[in-house]
């Protein structure tokens, strides 16, 4: 896309701080449904999903953890097993081996040094083996201690494409988005993104025409001529897009 182009298109929509509010309050409205799609009933669980989740679908995650949940209650329950009968037991979701000494690395941590808890504060969560930032920041968010704003490749898709930011680096475009979104809505504001990316603005052919963000979007392929949209203003009348 020619950068003329880009340029005019963003002064169209108008400044992403005045948009920032209308684009999250439409896409609340439009899929009130958007949490985390992952089961678990508590902090190590929450812990022991998002780690398997990487490079692998959620469908896939939740049909492992149905049994691997059942099986394993407490950190202390992926060290009382071999090493091989844990990868057997994850192998479902990709890259096992190293997931399996990431989740026994995590484990011996949360009982050596945190009393077999789940650490709250970003600093200490990361310092567990397999845990990024990315995967620090879900699981704070989920349990209330939100502290950043998760970006995964639906989010920093959207964000761009949004001309919420310009960088390609995940930390970078946190920091663009945390200038922006409110804090209130730090924790809901990925799964808005990700939702809508899997729904409406799909990777490879997007569905601007019923996109409920299409005037306030410089990437959008539905040619207007409108202003910046305040918070009030309902949505451009549009189909309603198929749910799959």
């Amino acid at each position: 896309m020619a950068r003329s182009y880009v340029h005019e298109a963003r002064r169209r929509v108008g400044p992403r701080r005045e948009r920032i509010r209308p684009i999250i309050e439409r896409l609340v409205l439009e899929h009130p449904d958007a949490v985390i799609a992952l089961r678990f009933r508590d902090p190590v669980e929450l812990v022991v999903s998002v780690m398997l989740s990487a490079q692998t679908t959620d469908v896939t995650v939740n049909r492992v953890t149905e049994r691997l949940f059942a099986k394993y209650r407490r950190p202390e329950d992926y060290l009382a097993v071999p090493l091989g009968e844990l990868e057997a037991d994850i192998r479902p979701t990709g890259t096992f081996r190293q997931k399996a000494k990431n989740l026994r690395g995590a484990m011996r941590m949360l009982v050596e040094e945190y009393d077999g808890e789940v650490p709250e504060r970003l600093d200490e969560l990361v310092r567990l083996p397999g845990v990024g930032r990315k995967t620090a920041n879900v699981v704070a968010a989920e349990r209330g201690a939100t502290q950043g704003i998760v970006v995964d490749t639906h989010v920093r898709r959207l964000s761009q494409r949004l001309g919420l930011t310009k960088h390609e680096d995940p930390v970078k475009i946190e920091r663009d988005l945390v200038r922006i979104v409110p804090r209130a809505d730090w924790a809901r504001f990925p799964h808005l993104l990700i939702w809508h990316g899997r729904r409406v603005c799909i990777a490879r052919s997007p569905h601007c025409e019923d996109c409920v963000l299409v005037d306030l979007c410089p990437s959008s392929r539905v040619q207007r001529s409108a202003t910046i949209v305040q918070a009030s203003a309902p949505p451009p009348t549009r189909l309603k897009p198929a749910r799959s």
